[in-house]
């Protein structure tokens, strides 16, 4: 078994789509205000301009690698590539994963919490209480059923969720240039102040949620094994969606601090669509902007599946995980397995409730830091180790770039730690990590009585085909 399976269907152009579409999902709508409260117009885009700068530099790593080891599964293949225990790269894959599923279960808190805002009703069915806010049957179904249908959509084939990823994915870049646009033209400049919000403080508080909501460029690395395009244009296309990125959510900031006040972010849900309502005094433009947050969810959840799916189905061929991740649908060629349990995941997490929101954020974002660590290590390695390595794509000045992304790495690592002041929250973010790395831990002892810890040289011929 392996990766073979998976047919070449991704130009350049649905690549730049699933990694945009899934770095500008929903947060640009429910976060903004946060962002703004916190650190103002002017901290926010220093936030997101240091955050950039982290990303591109992880990016340039994972770009060379993607266009030089164009395997399924990404990260963990650089990383098994470069280290023999099979333990570092598990514990990559493992990392990365848990930012993908952070991500998928975030869309699914998300998407009732939108659909509130545009047909509000009075839910039923009160379950329970979490986090100060109350869950209800009605409000769970909406995002278990926006799951089952994400599910069957990657279920039934790549195509379909391409086409969709494509279009909707254009429809959220167009509703963020008519936000920013507004701003210019109808917005007031004197809502700037406090151009920089409550200074250091705000600014680590907006840079805190930077690695979850970029999460997403990797997914190209992912799905490399099904590009047909040249393996030199995919480390382009990974670099060029992030800047398009960091400049889009830096005028997402700007048209939201321009129309409206300081108190009126204070007292808003969804700035971003609040801003526009006020600009053009009509609900029907709010709706514009809460219309394109379920687009941007779609790209995201969509995205992320796609993207989850391939690493469960990489590490399940490697034998890290159970073999029932790699079964592989005989007519729509789709890891289904793989698919149906991420769409569980996504099923259950409205169980939580809204609060769980700002938890997925944080706790997610720690995971896909680690992963980023590791990979950037692996880039410094591959390059003493397999100088001859063909690289399309290849960085120039490649340990710098390779010492200042493990650098930027280890001190994202330490922005979640206790002693900082935007550290992860206890209990709940902090129980989210502990459990998903106690189930890795779990999955790997018992991967272990299997083999898992063999010699990555001795023994395991089909692996070694993979990987190589």
């Amino acid at each position: 078994m392996n990766e073979n399976k998976f047919s070449k269907s991704f130009s350049m152009i649905d690549l730049l789509f699933m990694a945009t579409g899934a770095m500008l999902g929903w947060g640009w709508v429910v976060l903004s205000g946060d962002w703004v409260s916190h650190a103002g117009f002017g901290g926010t885009a220093i936030a997101f301009a240091i955050g950039g700068i982290l990303i591109i530099f992880i990016g340039l790593t994972y770009a060379e690698l993607a266009s030089s080891i164009p395997r399924t599964g990404g990260g963990m293949v650089f990383v098994l590539r470069a280290f023999k225990p099979k333990i570092i790269g598990y514990f990559a894959a493992w990392s990365v994963l848990f930012g993908y599923v952070s991500v998928i279960t975030f869309e699914a808190v998300a998407l009732p919490t939108v659909i509130d805002y545009i047909l509000p009703f009075e839910h039923m069915g009160h379950l329970w209480t979490v986090g100060g806010d109350d869950v209800f049957f009605t409000w769970v179904i909406i995002g278990s059923i926006g799951s089952i249908i994400l599910t069957s959509l990657n279920y039934f084939g790549v195509t379909p969720a391409k086409v969709v990823q494509n279009v909707l994915t254009l429809g959220v870049v167009a509703a963020g240039i008519l936000l920013m646009v507004s701003g210019f033209t109808l917005g007031d400049s004197g809502n700037l102040d406090p151009v920089f919000g409550d200074g250091v403080g705000g600014i680590m508080t907006v840079l805190i949620m930077i690695p979850f909501l970029f999460v997403g460029f990797d997914v190209i690395p992912q799905i490399a094994a099904e590009v047909k395009s040249p393996p030199r244009l995919i480390g382009r296309i990974l670099i060029g969606s992030i800047i398009v990125t960091v400049i889009f959510y830096v005028l997402i900031a700007f048209g939201v601090s321009m129309g409206l006040t300081e108190a009126q972010i204070a007292d808003s849900d969804l700035a971003t669509a609040d801003a526009m309502r006020m600009m053009y005094n009509s609900q029907f433009m709010a709706n514009i902007i809460v219309i394109a947050g379920v687009a941007g969810i779609i790209t995201s959840w969509n995205a992320f599946i796609i993207g989850g799916s391939r690493i469960l189905y990489a590490m399940s061929i490697r034998r890290m995980i159970p073999e029932w991740f790699s079964k592989i649908h005989p007519r729509y060629n789709t890891p289904v397995n793989a698919i149906l349990f991420l769409g569980i995941l996504g099923a259950v997490a409205p169980l939580l409730g809204h609060a769980s929101l700002n938890w997925f954020v944080n706790a997610g974002g720690i995971g896909i830091v680690l992963g980023y660590l590791i990979v950037s290590i692996s880039f410094l390695k591959l390059r003493k180790t397999e100088p001859e390595l063909n690289r399309p794509f290849s960085i120039k000045n490649w340990k710098v770039v390779g010492l200042i992304a493990i650098i930027l790495s280890v001190l994202f690592i330490l922005i979640y730690l206790p002693f900082s002041p935007s550290s992860l929250v206890w209990p709940m973010e902090w129980l989210i990590v502990i459990g998903w790395y106690l189930i890795g831990f779990i999955f790997f002892m018992l991967g272990s009585e299997k083999g898992i810890n063999r010699d990555y040289n001795g023994g395991m011929n089909a692996n070694k085909e993979i990987d190589k």
